[in-house]
């Protein structure tokens, strides 16, 4: 069985509550679970949520939730816990805060899945120098085989020869891509994720995602066109407001 998981927690320190944000009348939490339904009707989907007022909105809307702990340290854990009520094989981690996940990059992991993968997410060719270099930008690299060979916040591969054409043009043609936050796991190695300690890399990173590289586990990277938008801060949110509008 396969399953859309989207782990919703309600605190945000850079835009407190902001599943609940309304935009164009509607919580934002809401743009996603129509978004996952009309990309992917055929895979039933769930939100893992941390709060009654997620769960009523949700619900309310004729969409499935799943109460979780409010004390997890990440997404992972939440995924991890509401799949022992739903009990699939496979799931594909959509972020709760990302309004345009496409059907293709959801098929991407599913496809991957089916090919036998343990692991598996999405990356896109950078289009700025600037998005390069920001570290909240995660790069990710990978062999010829498209499995990820490392992810950093920082700008990756590191050009020793010097920066003299490093410009837009160059940062498109790099090897090093923009990693985004979609996943797919098999439900046997998510359990055993979740009870690994952190690795060493990932504590200096901050991504979770080096944990399985760190113990040996490939990750499947797909390469994806189509860029879906987090919603991370009130100005993202009224730029959605501007998208939808248009």
């Amino acid at each position: 069985m396969l399953a859309i998981v989207a782990p919703a927690r309600l605190a945000s320190t850079r835009f407190p509550e902001k599943l609940l944000h309304p935009i164009c009348g509607k919580p934002l939490i809401l743009w996603v679970a129509e978004r996952i339904r009309s990309q992917a009707p055929d895979i039933p989907a769930y939100f893992a949520v941390d709060d009654e007022r997620l769960r009523s909105v949700v619900e309310g809307a004729g969409f499935n939730a799943i109460m979780t702990r409010a004390d997890h340290q990440s997404g992972t854990d939440r995924l991890a816990e509401a799949n022992e009520q739903i009990g699939a094989d496979v799931l594909i981690n959509v972020q709760a805060d990302e309004p345009l996940v496409a059907a293709s990059q959801i098929g991407s992991l599913a496809k991957f899945m089916d090919e036998g993968a343990t692991m598996a997410t999405l990356a896109t060719p950078f289009r700025t120098r600037k998005d390069f270099l920001d570290p909240n930008q995660v790069k990710v690299v990978m062999n010829e085989s498209g499995d990820a060979l490392y992810f950093s916040r920082a700008p990756i591969p590191y050009k020793r020869d010097g920066f003299a054409d490093f410009d837009d043009a160059w940062v498109a043609s790099s090897p090093a891509h923009r990693h985004l936050g979609l996943y797919a796991y098999r439900s046997e190695f998510l359990r055993e994720f979740c009870s690994l300690p952190p690795g060493k890399l990932e504590v200096i990173e901050k991504l979770e995602q080096l944990r399985a590289l760190e113990n040996g586990v490939a990750i499947k990277v797909g390469l994806t066109d189509e860029l879906s938008i987090g919603i991370d801060t009130a100005e993202d949110a009224e730029a959605f407001e501007v998208h939808l509008k248009s």
